[in-house]
């Protein structure tokens, strides 16, 4: 039988199977069906009703008449799946709590140890699908368990509507693929920056888990297997996440344009190519001249200026306006 999750047991089941080939039954006519006692068919049909599968008629004797499917099941199917929506939700929860508590008790479930380039791969593919919100990497140039181009989980993510923030360092674009693969990456979403240096490698998901290789290894560092460390909700994550906010600030957007051509690999603040005419704009906007009197300064439309601010907060990885005007005024643009 499988109606059990509609709260019927099997033999009502068996019941109103029977029932629902029946126009119009009384009890007798039932039991005859169902090879029960009249006096079984009228327990078995009260029960129907009550759950609601069934109804009568007022009349002597006494006539029963299916539910139709979607009206007594449905109902029912649907408040046991929200049931069951909300007891998942709350085993969740009471699983965060329990390995919260384990982790303060026990170190060993703060930092857990990965060693082999396979393990690794593994570990950084099943973050990333279990991430809900963001991930934020240092990508080193040479890589040690992913190749340019092979981290698939990262689309899927993005797909989902996971934001990825993403640090490359200078060297990075000197591997083979790697400049294509950026270029696919911020085309699918990808928020990228470029500096100079990065210090180590590093993943970070929804700033609850990080992983951070300890010693060199895979195709292009050591001999031996690269050893990384897994590290849970912590001091030391939080420290590993405002070390990307630190070198997050001071990177340079990467910015691809229409025809693939990638601005801002070399990490230098001073490559970014500002036109004399963004240049213009952006003082005036700081200064906070509004989009009209901008546009009547610089004898120019009213929408090509409110095009270019945008085009100017897209290229320095600015959310807003004030973050335009502050990271105008840190990189020297006015």
């Amino acid at each position: 039988m499988t109606l059990e999750a509609a709260g019927v047991s099997d033999a009502e089941e068996a019941a109103y199977r029977i029932l629902v080939t029946m126009e119009r039954a009384s009890a007798h006519d039932f039991a005859s069906r169902a090879r029960v006692t009249p006096k079984e068919a009228e327990q078995t049909l009260t029960a129907l009703t009550v759950k609601g599968l069934a109804s009568h008629s007022d009349g002597t004797p006494r006539r029963y008449r299916a539910t139709p499917p979607d009206v007594a099941l449905m109902p029912r199917l649907k408040q046991n799946a929200d049931a069951l929506d909300v007891a998942r939700a709350t085993a969740t929860d009471l699983l965060e709590i329990y390995q919260d508590t384990m982790r303060r008790r026990d170190a060993g479930q703060l930092i857990e140890v990965i060693t082999g380039a396979d393990a690794l791969r593994q570990h950084l593919r099943r973050i990333q699908a279990d991430t809900r919100d963001e991930m934020l990497w240092f990508c080193k140039a040479q890589y040690v368990a992913m190749p340019s181009g092979s981290n698939s989980a990262e689309f899927d993510a993005l797909a989902r509507g996971v934001r990825y923030r993403v640090l490359y360092e200078k060297a990075f674009f000197d591997d083979e693929g790697a400049v294509d693969n950026v270029i696919e990456g911020v085309r699918a979403g990808e928020v990228a920056r470029a500096v100079a240096h990065l210090p180590l490698r590093l993943a970070i998901a929804d700033r609850a888990i990080a992983i951070c290789p300890l010693v060199p290894g895979g195709p292009h560092g050591s001999p031996e297997e690269p050893t990384a460390a897994l590290l849970r909700d912590s001091s030391l994550l939080a420290a590993l996440v405002a070390l990307f906010e630190r070198y997050w600030d001071d990177a340079v957007p990467l910015h691809v344009d229409d025809s693939g051509a990638v601005t801002g690999t070399d990490g230098a603040a001073g490559a970014d190519p500002l036109s004399s005419t963004d240049r213009r704009l952006l003082s005036l906007l700081v200064a906070g001249v509004t989009d009209k009197a901008i546009a009547s300064q610089m004898g120019l439309s009213r929408r090509t200026v409110q095009r270019h601010i945008q085009h100017l907060m897209t290229f320095a990885g600015a959310a807003t306006r004030m973050q335009l005007a502050w990271q105008a005024a840190r990189r020297g643009w006015v």
